[in-house]
Order: structure tokens, then sequence, then C-alpha cells
């Protein structure tokens, strides 16, 4: 396994554009801590990230985690481009011609897939553990370490998405094809969507039932935008008489449904590799 591993990141680390992305993904990741030094003022009203509680615990695990997905397309272009370079360069037949099966290769992509979603989601957990020690009113142990099950659902997520990116890589051979075709699918899924809303079950909550089973919707739902879970936007919610009815809890039938499509893109990227002639 450990072969396989450092087979892939030799890869990656040897290709120029690869090792930019992935650098520039955890610099970014990193400028997440410049929240904590955005203050602004719109009139008379001052505006402190640190102050409205943004990095309190345990509300900060939500909010790092949703942002740091926003990311991930960075990794994204690095994980298509690993398998699209695998045919532009010739060095799937060749890692077969030296004894390596087609099911080790895509246990190696697999690998580090898993490897860029666990390395991710460490940063962002020490990231995010220094920031709110740093600037947290609630220190409290037990306030600290709640909520954590928003790094699963970051891990997962990633997990799933990177998969996909596989799946595409494999499925297209061509990575600005795989990007975008991955970006035709995300307008489909909308598209979808609104219909199944507006036209097939308008007030109704099936829809929404319906579109939690899409893929990349169904990633989406694993963590839910943080702003308005704030309380000062809740009071002003209140105030101008708008019920907040979000439920943001991390749900493990949502994280099921991503983990049974992570499965179905990694054996349909076997099944691919297995039947085509390369």
């Amino acid at each position: 396994m450990n072969r396989l591993i450092a087979i892939e990141l030799q890869k990656i680390w040897k290709n120029k554009a690869s090792r930019v992305l992935t650098l520039t993904y955890f610099i970014l990741l990193s400028f997440i801590a410049l929240l904590a030094s955005i203050k602004f003022n719109i009139g008379p009203i001052r505006i402190d990230p640190s102050e409205m509680g943004f990095f309190n615990f345990p509300y900060i695990w939500h909010l790092t985690t949703y942002i740091a997905a926003l990311l991930k397309f960075f990794l994204a272009i690095v994980i298509v481009s690993m398998m699209a370079n695998e045919y532009s360069y010739g060095t799937l037949k060749q890692n077969l011609i030296d004894g390596l099966s087609k099911k080790e290769f895509i246990l190696s992509k697999f690998l580090t897939v898993v490897l860029f979603s666990l390395i991710s989601t460490i940063f962002v957990f020490i990231m995010s553990l220094i920031l709110g020690l740093c600037f947290s009113s609630y220190t409290e142990f037990g306030i600290i370490f709640s909520d954590l099950n928003y790094l699963l659902a970051f891990f997962i997520k990633l997990t799933g998405f990177f998969s996909f990116c596989l799946f595409l890589g494999i499925l297209i051979k061509r990575s600005a094809f795989a990007l975008g075709f991955l970006l035709v699918w995300n307008f489909i899924e909308w598209i979808l969507k609104l219909v199944l809303i507006f036209i097939v079950f308008p007030n109704s909550n099936k829809a929404d039932y319906i579109t939690r089973f899409f893929p990349l919707e169904s990633m989406s739902n694993l963590i839910i935008e943080p702003i308005t879970r704030l309380s000062v936007i809740r009071s002003i919610g209140s105030q101008m008489g708008v019920a907040n009815t979000k439920d943001y809890s991390v749900h493990y039938f949502s994280i099921l449904i991503v983990l049974v499509w992570t499965f179905l893109f990694i054996y349909f990227s076997y099944k691919l590799l297995k039947n085509r002639d390369l």
C-alpha cells in the first residue's frame, strides 16, 4: 500500500502544474485564518468577525469546513490531471508492463484521493483549533471538541468529490474535457432541481428528498452554509420577521449516500479500465 501511494505522489510532485496547484490549495486554506484580521465599518456598523462569534467553539468547525470545501476545485484539477496524464505520457501502459495490475492501479489512485482528503482534514482541524483557542469565547473542553462531525463530513465530502473527478478522468481521458463535464453535470443537477421544485412537485418537499440522492447535491448537503446560523444573523432575521428553519446538523444518512456514490465511482473506474483496450 505504501508503495502504491509513493508511486502516485512521485508522479504528482514531478509534474510542475500539479505541484503548484497542490501547494496553492494548502496556501489558500491557510488564508482562512486571515478572516480573524478583517475589520471594517459600514456607516455606523462595525464588523469584526472575531467579535461576531465567527471563531467561537463549536461554530468554527462548521465555518472552516464549509469555506475549505469551496477550495476543493484546486485539488480536483490535480486529480483529473493525474489520471489524464497517465494516458498522455503513457505511464499507465508502462505501470501495467512493469507488473502493476489494473486493480492495484485504481487502488493507488483511490489511496491518493483518500490521502489528499485526510491531509486536508487534519490541516483544517489544526488551523480551526488554533483560531478557536485564540478568539473563541468558549474554551471548555466539552465545547471545544463538540461538533467534530463537521470534520468527518468534510473528509467524506472531499473523498466523494475527488472520486468523482477520478472517474471522469478515466472516462474522458482529457483533463480539460473532464473538468468541463464536471461543470456541465453541476449545471444539469441544478436544472433538474429547479424542474422538480417548480414544475413536478410544487408546494412539496418531495423535490428536496429526490435531489438529495444526486451525486454533487448529496455532497453539498453534508455541510450546509453556516452564515445564517450565527446568532447575530438570527437576531436580525427575527427582528425582520423571517423565521430560520434550516437544519445545520450533519446527518449520517447523507454521509451514507456520499459513501455509496464514492464506491460506485471507484467501482466503475475499475470496470472502465478493466474493459478498455489500452
